[in-house]
């Protein structure tokens, strides 16, 4: 199995008869995930879509209004996360949580800072009380690999909203409300990311295509790998991993050939807050990381987490100098390899 084929499935958490709430639940990874759900053979009972745009959740609607059997599964909750008596509100008889709402385009975090923090940290906290509230069986939040050793604000929010969904395991007493994280690389073709921007560049007829520098690489994964990655862990969580998938690396010099192999590049240079090259493991996370065979898990340092823990994940601890980069990966993804993902180069 190669790492564009993986599909992140096993162990399959069973949500039959369960209500699930996502937040940004109109964004490119919530309407995804709901898909998904509703694709299971028994989907949960009821999928409540949790997001401030309303005009995002009544074209989501509409584009399931003609499946009254499906659809009927459907609640949209207009709300923002840094409500948190609107999220207590709609968490209100949830089972499980995916918190996917975020600011997290790293130039618009760097001009308004005070924005970022209020949706991705205050957020985050919002999220953990609301589920404590309400007594909800697990959350599960989505990461970033910007959060590992962050050098820019975004990352810094992401990195704190790990710790505090990490944390939250200690609050959660006999309530036995169980909290982890998934953190994982960019998603092919989301919104925002490099292949709409380089096809829409190509489309638009441009002379040369901008490179940051030509030896900068990132992680990639698609969105249905991050889609299925994260239904898994819930059966796999035991409350406080962080979850990183196995995916592969790719230059971005690599991606734009692939795109466009006959157009020049223009080295623009790296912006600020940006890195060379992302790490979504660090050496000193490798103390506490586990090797699950498609996955790794790093595993809380503190004294709620047993060696019954451990045992109940499974794994190999990874060596003690152990770093999981996009530089220094063992699975590399080339242009024919993501040509088979974004279906060609047109754009």
């Amino acid at each position: 199995m190669t790492a564009l084929t993986r599909p992140f499935d096993k162990p399959f958490h069973d949500l039959r008869g369960a209500s699930i709430l996502i937040t940004g639940g109109t964004g490119s990874f919530g309407r995804a995930f709901v898909a998904r759900l509703l694709a299971l053979p028994t989907p949960p009972d009821r999928i409540v879509i949790f997001s401030r745009d309303e005009q995002k959740q009544e074209t989501m609607a509409r584009e399931w209004s003609g499946r009254p059997d499906l659809y009927d599964r459907l609640r949209f909750f207009i709300g923002d996360v840094r409500d948190a008596q609107r999220l207590e509100l709609a968490m209100r008889g949830v089972d499980h949580v995916v918190h996917a709402a975020a600011l997290k385009i790293v130039p618009i975090a760097e001009y308004n800072p005070f924005e970022c923090v209020l949706t991705n940290v205050h957020g985050a906290e919002n999220v953990v009380k609301a589920a404590l509230r309400n007594q909800v069986r697990k959350v599960i939040a989505l990461s970033t690999d910007k959060a590992a050793n962050p050098a820019n604000l975004y990352g810094a929010t992401k990195l704190a909203s790990d710790k505090i969904m990490v944390a939250a395991n200690n609050l959660s007493g006999d309530l036995g409300t169980q909290f982890s994280v998934v953190r994982y690389g960019n998603v092919i073709g989301s919104r925002g990311s490099v292949v709409p921007l380089f096809r829409s560049l190509i489309a638009s007829g441009a002379k040369s295509l901008p490179i940051t520098d030509p030896r900068m690489t990132r992680f990639l994964i698609t969105l249905e790998q991050g889609v299925a990655f994260v239904l898994s862990s819930f059966g796999t969580m035991r409350g406080g991993e962080i979850f990183v998938p196995r995916i592969p690396s790719m230059k971005m010099v690599d991606l734009a050939r692939a795109l466009a192999p006959g157009l020049p590049h223009e080295n623009v240079g790296i912006r600020p807050g940006e890195k060379l090259h992302e790490v979504m493991i660090t050496e000193d996370d490798a103390r506490m990381t586990l090797s699950l065979g498609d996955r790794f898990a790093i595993c809380p340092a503190n004294r709620n987490w047993t060696d019954a823990h451990l045992r109940a994940l499974g794994g190999m601890p990874v060596d003690e100098m152990f770093r999981y980069g996009s530089d220094n990966n063992d699975e590399w993804l080339d242009a024919a390899g993501l040509l088979a993902i974004v279906g060609g180069s047109k754009p």
